[in-house]
């Protein structure tokens, strides 16, 4: 059968579109490497660290002030210091790489779920903790309602963790808790596979 003209340069533009999109530059870098102990896992930059190119960057952002009481770093580190926690078997990845803002004003499309779970299985890392239950609710494929912060019950690498938002907007549901339990599976070793409870 032959091909209808418009519906042909319909595909055509769509197809063009997508490209374009997928050659976006990243707002900020991936930080991995094969086998890390963890990657922390965001949806997407927020609007001051999209402006000065670092992670978690705005001065209400808990993110650095938890790794550090958490002693997953060994010393406060400044937002402009994240390329050094690969150094620490730590990663550092968000669900959308080309936009950037809260997560009520980005497209659920934007969110490269696939592209993620592609880095996943190349990469392997022996554990995931997401920074909000926003972003856990991509990877679990589970209502954010459903979901409780810390280690899930999963059956097979990597662990996961979720955990509370770090952001200033979230303060209502901050607890430190969850970030100490990520903490302490780092230091117990590589051996610890075992899924936990609720």
């Amino acid at each position: 059968t032959g091909r209808h003209p418009a519906r042909s340069r319909a595909r055509r533009r769509q197809h063009g579109r997508a490209a374009h999109l997928s050659r976006k530059a990243h707002i900020l870098p991936d930080r991995l490497a094969p086998n890390l102990r963890v990657w922390f896992v965001g949806t997407a930059a927020g609007p001051r660290s999209a402006a000065v190119g670092a992670y978690y960057a705005h001065p209400g952002n808990r993110f650095w002030r938890a790794l550090h009481e958490a002693k997953i770093t060994p010393g406060l580190f400044d937002p402009h210091d994240y390329p050094k926690l690969l150094e620490l078997g730590v990663g550092l990845t968000d669900f959308c790489k080309t936009g950037w803002g809260v997560d009520a004003a980005i497209a659920r499309e934007h969110f490269d779920i696939v592209g993620f779970r592609r880095k996943v299985a190349r990469l392997k890392p022996q554990a995931l903790a997401f920074t909000s239950k926003t972003a856990a609710g991509l990877w679990l494929a589970r209502p954010t309602g459903r979901i409780q912060p810390g280690r899930q019950p999963t059956p097979e690498a990597p662990a996961i963790f979720v955990l509370p938002s770090p952001s200033g907007l979230a303060t209502s549901y901050w607890s430190i808790e969850p970030w100490r339990e990520v903490g302490a599976w780092m230091r117990s070793g590589p051996g610890d596979k075992t899924p936990q409870g609720d």
